[in-house]
């Protein structure tokens, strides 16, 4: 005479259930974690550590165009002359 465990084993229940678990956890690790990387932070500390490539993301984000033929060193100067005179508003 079966039990009722034996009838919950022989359950196409306990399948759908297992496939619904497994289904919901490849979800969540796909979905559940940041989908698509995090922004890059601002750059800290003094303008000649940055990289050329923060340099220009820094000065893009402000507006002024740069050069592809722009060196490290222009690039610094035109963030520390953007730094020594921040553009007024129009309030």
């Amino acid at each position: 005479m079966p039990t009722p465990l034996d009838n919950a084993l022989h359950s196409k229940n306990l399948f759908l259930g297992f496939a619904a678990l497994v289904t919901g956890v490849t979800a969540w690790s796909i979905w559940g974690q940041d989908m698509f990387p995090a922004q890059e932070e601002k750059p800290t500390g003094a303008p000649e550590t940055w990289t050329k490539g923060q340099l220009k993301q820094w000065l893009s984000s402000r507006g002024v165009v740069v050069e592809e033929s722009s060196t490290k060193d222009q690039l610094v100067a035109m963030v520390k002359t953007i730094l020594d005179n921040p553009p007024k508003s129009n309030a």
